[in-house]
């Protein structure tokens, strides 16, 4: 399935997600065709138990598109439905269709930061160990854009009546914080990847001093740090991925966010190094890479919180504990 789901999204990411798209959605167009060719591929249900309307997919099955959906900028809530639709279906409710988000809430009764408020038609939350779906008409209370000019906003649920509610079962109270943080780390994975693809085909056409700059030790120890970089954010998101089955582990989650947000800082610093000025404007398509690594990298928790959960958890398993704790799985951040 996993195959199966990584050509799909590739072929209708690459003949859709265009510059022109991406110039639209900043300008706040929905892209409503491509929207609509995601969820007749039933992409948005990838990871949903098929008795509750889902593919039957796993977590490891639906990385590949939540990694895609990071390498071409997609600008809709893919990930986030696919968040939103595995919550649903674990917690024994039925899956939605419409783009959905997903978002924790504080004392007040206000999500904060929530991604795509204004063309979500749910939003999923935690209150009280029970997991929550509203309906978003007349919840947006205020509306913003990050880095990127990905729609971002505040909703309010205090006194809205839910459509549907289940008990989080076996799922930690945090359960939204950490998805978040994983489709995040594959988000940040899939664009890094295509700063590297970048990176690597301008320093082979860019040509200075008679021969392309790519001939230059110093690009391509850069290029090779960025290579790094990429591989790694890649290789720990799809791992927290893998682990994310009935439950999620917090410890793998808690790797993969806190080392694609440091990689995607560096990362997006080599890839304008290497290309120079023109990576700076708006005209060449660097920076819908960049600006989304830029946000990204401390949205559902940045390095340093993340980091900070693995340090508490390393101090706790204490010297003779640490060990055996990460071998069998069984260490909490």
């Amino acid at each position: 399935m996993k195959d199966m789901f990584e050509e799909t999204i590739e072929r209708l990411l690459g003949d859709m997600v265009t510059v022109e798209l991406l110039v639209a959605a900043e300008a706040g167009v929905w892209p409503e065709a491509l929207w609509q060719a995601i969820e007749e591929n039933g992409l948005t249900l990838a990871a949903a138990t098929e008795d509750r309307g889902g593919v039957g997919g796993s977590w490891h099955d639906a990385f590949v598109l939540v990694r895609a959906a990071g390498r071409h900028a997609a600008p809709v809530p893919l990930a986030e439905t696919i968040a939103v639709n595995w919550l649903l279906a674990r917690a024994g409710l039925d899956a939605i269709t419409g783009p959905a988000t997903l978002g924790t809430v504080d004392a007040d009764g206000v999500l904060h930061d929530v991604p795509w408020p204004r063309h979500a038609r749910h939003v999923l939350t935690v209150v009280e160990g029970e997991l929550l779906l509203f309906a978003t008409d007349g919840l947006v209370v205020g509306e913003s854009l990050n880095i990127a000019r990905e729609p971002r906003g505040t909703i309010r649920i205090a006194g809205a009546e839910p459509l549907c509610r289940a008990p989080l079962r076996d799922l930690p109270k945090e359960i939204v914080l950490l998805t978040g943080a994983m489709i995040r780390s594959a988000q940040i994975a899939g664009a890094l990847q295509r700063l590297l693809d970048t990176a690597i085909d301008y320093a082979n056409q860019r040509v200075q001093f008679g021969r392309p700059i790519g001939k230059f030790q110093a690009i391509q120890h850069q290029i090779a740090l960025l290579a790094e970089h990429a591989m790694l954010a890649s290789a720990t998101a799809e791992a927290a991925f893998a682990a994310n089955t009935l439950r999620p582990e917090v410890f793998a989650i808690a790797a993969a966010k806190s080392v694609a947000s440091e990689a995607a800082g560096a990362g997006a610093g080599i890839a304008h190094a290497v290309l120079g000025a023109i990576g700076f404007t708006y005209e060449h398509a660097l920076h819908f890479g960049t600006r989304r690594l830029w946000s990204w990298r401390s949205e559902f928790g940045g390095q340093t919180y993340w980091a900070g959960r693995i340090g508490t958890a390393v101090a706790q398993a204490g010297g003779q504990g640490f060990l055996p704790q990460l071998v069998d799985g069984s260490i909490a951040a």
